[in-house]
């Protein structure tokens, strides 16, 4: 049985140019039906018929008051939660956000090489990656260090790449609970290139399995 999905990616910020390959790298990462919408009326129906609710590089303010309260409502009651790469820049102005994602982002330096240390090998999102990843991205800091209230998955090696600011306690990936439901980040995925790599393919693969698993059925 196939595994619905509802993949948001409006922008009212920047935009990366990477979203038609990430939306497109969800339709075909597994057996999932997909459900794109840039529109946020999207999130003022119920959202039940989804396993996950995956923001794809949103930015800014991208939902209504209506929408917050029913992506919430979906999260509190077992609903899986996505974010990747700039969903980490979207909806400052609402503090239950900061919350379920688990940090916000402050700033990055140039899209450069750099190396990703893999902390949790148990992890869907992980297991398959070597110790230590090389990867070419944006290497985000964070307003605050997640570690505190997630699971981190990755954390990056600031010796690696010019520019980093958060020291050499960097999550870069992570995943947590909020309420019932289950949520997963990662800070990767900035160019088209990222959603063409079988690595980061499998590991946007494994954490949307995660977050999309049945409360109490499989757990893979």
């Amino acid at each position: 049985m196939s595994v619905r999905l509802l993949v948001h990616t409006r922008t009212t910020a920047y935009r990366h140019d990477s979203i038609p390959a990430g939306v497109e790298a969800v339709r075909t990462l597994g057996d999932f039906e997909v459900d794109h919408t840039e529109d946020p009326r999207a999130f003022e129906a119920p959202l039940d018929a989804y396993a996950a609710v995956v923001f794809l590089s949103t930015s800014g303010e991208v939902l209504t008051p209506a929408g917050r309260a029913r992506l919430a409502a979906y999260v509190e009651a077992g609903g899986g939660f996505v974010g990747v790469h700039a969903a980490a820049c979207t909806e400052y102005d609402w503090p239950y956000y900061g919350e379920l994602l688990g940090a916000r982002f402050d700033r990055h330096p140039d899209y450069q090489p750099g190396r990703a240390v893999v902390e949790d090998r148990e992890h869907p999102a992980t297991r398959h990656l070597p110790a230590v990843w090389d990867f070419v991205d944006e290497w985000y800091d964070f307003r605050t260090n997640p570690r505190a209230a997630v699971r981190v998955l990755l954390r990056a090696d600031e010796s690696s790449y010019e520019g980093g600011g958060m020291g050499e306690d960097h999550p870069l990936a992570w995943c947590r609970e909020q309420g019932a439901g289950r949520v997963f980040y990662t800070a990767l995925g900035h160019a088209a290139e990222a959603y063409a790599d079988p690595d980061f393919r499998a590991h946007l693969l494994g954490g949307i399995d995660w977050a999309a698993a049945n409360p109490g059925g499989s757990r893979r």
